[in-house]
């Protein structure tokens, strides 16, 4: 997607224990996984009015 190989990966990682530490990087990565969690979960609940409002639509044209 962004062209990122491993040897991008392994720098970026590199960069981050240089700044943040090895003790905050696992606190870093929780936080990250959680907020993508997040906003997956608020993109489906904006698709479902949607298919719903599809469906009633459909169902009035019957």
């Amino acid at each position: 997607m962004f062209g990122l190989g491993v040897p991008e990966l392994v720098l970026i990682l590199i960069i981050g224990l240089v700044i943040f530490g090895p003790g905050k990087l696992p606190d870093i990565g929780k936080a990250l996984g959680k907020s993508i969690r997040e906003f997956k979960s608020a993109n489906r609940e904006e698709e479902k009015p949607q298919e719903i409002a599809a469906a009633d639509l459909s169902e009035e044209k019957k």
